[in-house]
């Protein structure tokens, strides 16, 4: 028999946090005690986000600051209409690589942009849809630097600087809205970063 909980759950972080990892631990795990999952990630978790993901992560010109906000912004709107509302209705538990805390962290924290603003768009972009749960894998941003190593996507190419403003900015959040944000120490191997991740998602369960 399969479990029936909807939930939405995002995976946060810096480039090089292992995130990605810990969402294929979590899945396989989930679908061992029989919960249907879907597995999905911003930008590019729809039709319309795979073509924007595309011009986000690679375009090889100038990019506004704005111009990005809103392109993850238009790439999250369809995701939540589209994709997550539906899977969690269908009681599955939906796990994102990346939501609103990334464009808080990254538009606002990293690049300067308006914190309150940023709230609001994505407010709006989500109609105040929010996750059930946040873990933010945290990891020293020299060791995060080099564990993404030489092959880098635009944003992973900004320097160190900003990626540690990027991990000031997930931190905060986390003080922010602790009843949903879990820090994990995402310094450690695989294996003991993923006990934390299902020692959380065991309570909740």
């Amino acid at each position: 028999m399969t479990n029936s909980k909807g939930l939405f759950i995002t995976f946060e972080g810096a480039d090089g946090c292992g995130k990605t990892t810990q969402i294929g631990l979590l899945n396989e795990y989930l679908k061992e005690k029989k919960y249907n999952t879907l597995t999905t990630l911003e930008p590019g978790g729809s039709d319309i986000g795979k073509n924007l993901r595309q011009i986000l992560l690679h375009h090889d010109g100038y990019v506004s600051p704005r111009a990005e906000m809103f392109m993850y912004l238009a790439d999250r709107a369809q995701h939540v209409d589209a994709v997550i509302k539906k899977a969690v209705e269908e009681n599955k538990i939906v796990l994102c690589d990346r939501h609103i805390d990334s464009t808080v962290a990254y538009q606002g924290y990293a690049r300067g942009g308006n914190i309150e603003q940023i709230d609001l768009l994505n407010n709006l972009a989500t109609n105040e849809y929010k996750p059930n749960l946040t873990f933010v894998f945290d990891v020293d941003s020299e060791i995060a630097q080099k564990r993404v190593g030489e092959t880098k996507d635009r944003l992973e190419a900004e320097g160190l600087e900003f990626h540690k403003k990027v991990r000031m900015g997930y931190l905060e959040l986390a003080k922010k809205y602790p009843q949903r944000i879990k820090v994990i120490n995402a310094n450690l191997t695989i294996e003991e970063v993923f006990e934390q991740v299902k020692k959380i998602i065991d309570e909740i369960l």
